[in-house]
């Protein structure tokens, strides 16, 4: 009879752009329990909103243990964007390739066309782009606690669905061609609330305030006229439902290849 080895458990690796103190981060944590081996690498310092950057200032990760309830987790706080953070993190800071990212719980929603913007979904594409599945979740506040860690935001549900979306991905892995699932919680969300597969809308969701010749910041600025039904944005704005979005680091255009190469030899008439 041969000898059986004991399989490792699944290596989950949580990370987010709000930087490792954030409470979303813990509350990620703490929902990840029990479905296998939890390491954090996050970045040392608030990065929203820096897609997938690549910049570090070439300082020494900081290690720590995160203590939650009976759980030692151990933790890298690195000074550098969530895309470099990524990347350390599978090089360098875990034992193996992980099973599963988890890139979150984000102070403020991630949809439509400015979600290549967004710091936590640039460490999931990171991860996706290393051949890792990837989940971001993020939930609907208001913008003034976008950049904060403030606790006075409920993460309980996001929580919920964080634990619920790493179970079947971990369970039933995800297709190659949709190596991330970004998911959106609304804010009046509980854990009966029913989820909807969306497409990502072509809206932009947050677009910026200008006064006086300068950027004064930012709002929700969608048009209810031409919204997808089927979008991510329709789904948590219009009908509160919990977005689960399916994407890929391919951004290629749905394009014939053969008509837009002819479109290109047509010929040009210059006037002079």
């Amino acid at each position: 009879m041969g000898i059986q080895t004991k399989m490792p458990r699944p290596l989950i690796l949580i990370t987010n752009d709000d930087g490792v103190k954030s409470p979303g981060l813990l509350a990620a944590a703490r929902a990840l329990r029990g479905l296998g081996e939890l390491v954090v690498v996050a970045p040392r310092q608030q990065q929203s909103s820096s897609g997938r950057a690549f910049y570090w200032n070439k300082r020494p990760a900081r290690q720590s243990i995160l203590q939650i309830g009976r759980h030692r987790i151990r933790a890298f706080a690195v000074d550098a964007s969530p895309a470099v953070t990524m990347r350390y993190a599978l090089l360098l800071a875990v034992p193996r390739k992980p099973a599963l990212v988890v890139s979150g719980i984000n102070y403020g929603e991630n949809l439509g066309s400015g979600l290549t913007i967004s710091g936590t979904v640039g460490a999931a594409l990171e991860a996706a782009a290393e051949g890792v599945p990837a989940l971001a979740v993020s939930l609907e506040t208001a913008k003034e606690f976008h950049m904060t860690h403030s606790r006075t935001i409920d993460f309980s549900t996001a929580a919920h669905w964080t634990r619920w979306m790493a179970q079947r991905i971990l369970a039933h892995a995800i297709p190659e061609n949709a190596p991330l699932v970004n998911i959106n919680v609304p804010s009046n969300a509980t854990d009966e609330t029913p989820w909807r597969v969306t497409r990502a809308s072509h809206q932009a969701y947050f677009r910026s305030l200008v006064a006086n010749g300068k950027f004064v910041g930012y709002d929700v600025m969608v048009n209810p006229d031409t919204l997808e039904r089927d979008s991510d944005i329709y789904a948590v704005r219009v009908d509160r439902v919990v977005s689960v979005t399916p994407l890929t680091f391919d951004l290629t255009a749905r394009v014939n290849f053969k008509t837009f190469a002819k479109a290109l030899t047509k010929t040009i008439d210059v006037k002079r």
